[in-house]
């Protein structure tokens, strides 16, 4: 049976970085507590000066600038294209991952995943588009001041960097949405 929730962004609780090197406001998660236990979870980092970045080994990592004017990530010794806002990297979460900011501060969006677990589907879409999934979980994340997302025949507003939730979908399920978003696919293996 499908569950929808719509999350909030003045809901999502701060925590800190697995470093201690800045914070997170996670969004959501499929179980577990803190930085232990869970299959995936999706966060906004705030980046305000460059560094390096926390390992996570067992998962995989998918990056997107959402405000500010980018960064470069060096993956294990290697330089990765420049990261501009809404241009998402995907690396692996047992690289040695550091980060030079190409102006100010910025904030990303994170989705890390065991792939043992779970096989994940990102993508970023604008403008009015329509789509099937039938992942198990399907999160769609809002860069817009107002996103409806209608997900069979039931509608949701989000505001800027709220998220609707889906869990528990087991058909091949109808998804529009009337903005500029994320939609995130999660299937367990």
């Amino acid at each position: 049976m499908n569950q929808l929730k719509v999350l909030r962004a003045k809901d999502y609780p701060r925590m800190p970085w697995k470093n201690g090197g800045g914070s997170t406001e996670e969004i959501t998660r499929d179980a577990g507590t803190g930085l232990d236990g869970f299959g995936w979870r999706l966060s906004i980092a705030d980046i305000g000066e460059s560094g390096g970045f926390s390992t996570f080994a067992g998962y995989e990592r998918v990056i997107t600038v959402l405000q500010g004017d980018g960064m470069t990530l060096t993956v294990d010794g290697q330089d990765a294209r420049p990261l501009l806002p809404l241009d998402p990297f995907a690396f692996s979460g047992e690289s040695k991952v550091s980060c030079t900011l190409l102006g100010g501060p910025i904030r990303d969006f994170n989705l890390i995943y065991a792939p043992q677990r779970y096989s994940a589907r990102l993508q970023w879409l604008a403008g009015e588009q329509r789509f099937f999934s039938s992942a198990g979980t399907v999160l769609v994340f809002s860069i817009s001041d107002a996103l409806e997302v209608v997900v069979g025949n039931s509608a949701s507003k989000l505001g800027r960097h709220d998220c609707l939730q889906l869990d528990g979908n087991a058909s091949l399920l109808e998804i529009s949405v009337n903005g500029p978003c994320c939609v995130i696919e999660l299937a367990a293996r």
